[in-house]
């Protein structure tokens, strides 16, 4: 089977400024990876590069920052998953008067993210687990093959992270995601992708790392 994205020798930035070298790396469907570094060592640039590359799926992605519009409600930011798979025209009715059969379907990924019958609340009223949830329900409304996120369960406690992680285990069939928690990662990932000094340092199977092990790219 062909891989997803392949990285051969790689210098990954912004402009003329280089935040990581030397990348080389394959992801295959049906991996789940974890990104670990420091805050600052390149998991977003490295994210953004696999998102340019990835062709012939479909990816969904979890940023950092949420990418959410504090002024319209969560609905609304949760259907901008799929903005890009209806036309113009429906996204403009939806935005003034969506379909029972629409709030239903985003009801039913609300649930999933214990945001059920919040649909009308404006996100700039959430707080910021409520508001990583948006992202997080955006991203399995929108489906696919891929989903990237970049610490997606930061804001939330260790059992609301696995559980959200398993959504999205169940949903898509590709994840690469930069994770803070440590424990998090071994039990939820099948491979672990660690970055440091400007390069990747540990690309193994979970089953070789142990928490010692993924401590020394914080050291």
């Amino acid at each position: 089977m062909a891989p997803l994205v392949s990285l051969a020798g790689e210098r990954l930035g912004w402009g003329d400024s280089a935040v990581l070298s030397d990348v080389s790396l394959e992801i295959d469907p049906g991996e789940r990876i974890a990104l670990l570094g420091r805050s600052g060592v390149g998991k977003s640039t490295l994210l953004t590069a696999l998102g340019q590359r990835i062709a012939g799926a479909r990816v969904a992605l979890v940023p950092q920052d949420h990418g959410l519009v504090d002024a319209l409600s969560v609905f609304h930011n949760t259907w901008m998953g799929r903005l890009d798979a209806a036309g113009t025209a429906r996204n403009l009715r939806i935005l003034l008067r969506p379909s029972a059969t629409e709030r239903a379907e985003v009801e039913t990924v609300l649930e999933q993210v214990g945001l059920a019958g919040l649909g009308r609340r404006r996100v700039g009223q959430l707080s910021g687990g409520q508001r990583q949830r948006v992202a997080l329900a955006r991203a399995l409304l929108r489906g696919g093959a891929v989903v990237l996120g970049d610490e997606p369960v930061s804001a939330l406690d260790p059992a609301q992270a696995a559980e959200l992680l398993g959504a999205l285990a169940g949903t898509f069939q590709t994840s690469v995601l930069a994770l803070h928690d440590l424990d998090l990662a071994l039990d939820t990932a099948t491979r672990i992708i660690g970055l440091k000094a400007g390069g990747v340092v540990l690309d193994a199977p979970v089953a070789e790392c142990d928490r010692a092990r993924l401590m020394e790219l914080y050291a």
